[in-house]
């Protein structure tokens, strides 16, 4: 679930620095005005215009990384997909199977895509666009660092995130955060544009969307994140019901005993990641991270 979140915000925040690097090039070769000024408005700004376009490139790009999420993921994490119509040894189709199973279990029609992802780290995640495109991936790590109980366990757990839809949900979430992105970048560009000389105003504008937007999204993510934290509760809860309350403890009591473990030989740099791997982080890096603490979640679980 992890790499998931980071995956789709790092790659919405591409997508939406683009969009606004390819608005403002097209505004200024055309003629087109795409400032929002207006002399009416308070601090000469025409809010209602500039909502309806924040609106627009915030859910354009929000769902414009949802479809393309299942193929960055592959891309990104050097994902091998397993064909379950083709030759795979017993250790891939052990995988694929209790992949499908649980599916089969959670209700649904379409089966995910399995895949095995080369990294020393122990870990998974669900992503794509929909419950019929999805893809559920697991590291080798954790296949070679988790009994089957506990790997039947994560794996319920990833399906539960498929089967929940979350994908999606955390897209219209995105979606509002890059408005307000968006919406108040440009506002925050216009006022610093006029501190400067009028024939600076569009570079130091054009230079100050682009940082605001990042720094802004930066900020964003601290929400998706607090979300991102409350459905991996659900999961849990979701895990449990298709693999079993006592296998889904045991995954998480796993997970905790092998957090951190990676392979020297490791290719995949996981410094990029630290907290957005399965277990939380304590202190204000909390707020970034995707999963709540896993003594918490596991908590829960049996309390349940």
């Amino acid at each position: 679930m992890g790499k998931r979140i980071l995956l789709f915000i790092i790659t919405n925040i591409l997508v939406l620095t683009t969009i606004i690097i390819a608005w403002s090039l097209i505004t200024t070769y055309t003629g087109i005005s795409g400032s929002f000024e207006n002399s009416s408005g308070y601090l000469g700004i025409d809010y209602a215009s500039l909502m309806v376009f924040s609106l627009l490139v915030g859910f354009i790009g929000s769902f414009f990384s949802l479809a393309i999420s299942r193929w960055i993921a592959k891309k990104m994490m050097k994902v091998k997909v397993l064909d379950p119509n083709g030759q795979l040894s017993a250790h891939e189709r052990a995988v694929v199977e209790k992949v499908h199973r649980l599916s089969r279990a959670a209700g649904l029609v379409h089966m995910p895509e399995v895949g095995i992802y080369q990294s020393g780290e122990v870990n998974a995640f669900a992503t794509g666009p929909t419950k019929k495109r999805s893809l559920v991936a697991v590291s080798a790590g954790l296949l070679n660092n988790l009994d089957d109980k506990a790997v039947e366990g994560v794996i319920a757990h990833e399906v539960a995130h498929v089967s929940n839809g979350d994908m999606v949900t955390m897209t219209l979430l995105q979606g509002i955060v890059n408005t307000f992105v968006v919406f108040f970048s440009r506002i925050a560009a216009i006022i610093a544009s006029r501190f400067v000389r009028e024939e600076m105003q569009f570079v130091v504008r054009f230079a100050a969307i682009i940082v605001f937007q990042i720094l802004f999204s930066i900020l964003g993510s601290i929400v998706v994140s607090a979300y991102s934290r409350h459905r991996e509760y659900h999961a849990d809860r979701g895990g449990a019901d298709l693999a079993g309350r006592d296998k889904m403890a045991h995954a998480l009591r796993s997970l905790k005993n092998n957090v951190g473990r990676a392979s020297v030989n490791d290719r995949t740099d996981d410094s990029a990641v630290q907290t957005m791997k399965i277990n939380g982080k304590s202190g204000l890096i909390s707020l970034f991270s995707s999963h709540p603490d896993i003594d918490e979640r596991i908590k829960r679980l049996e309390q349940r």
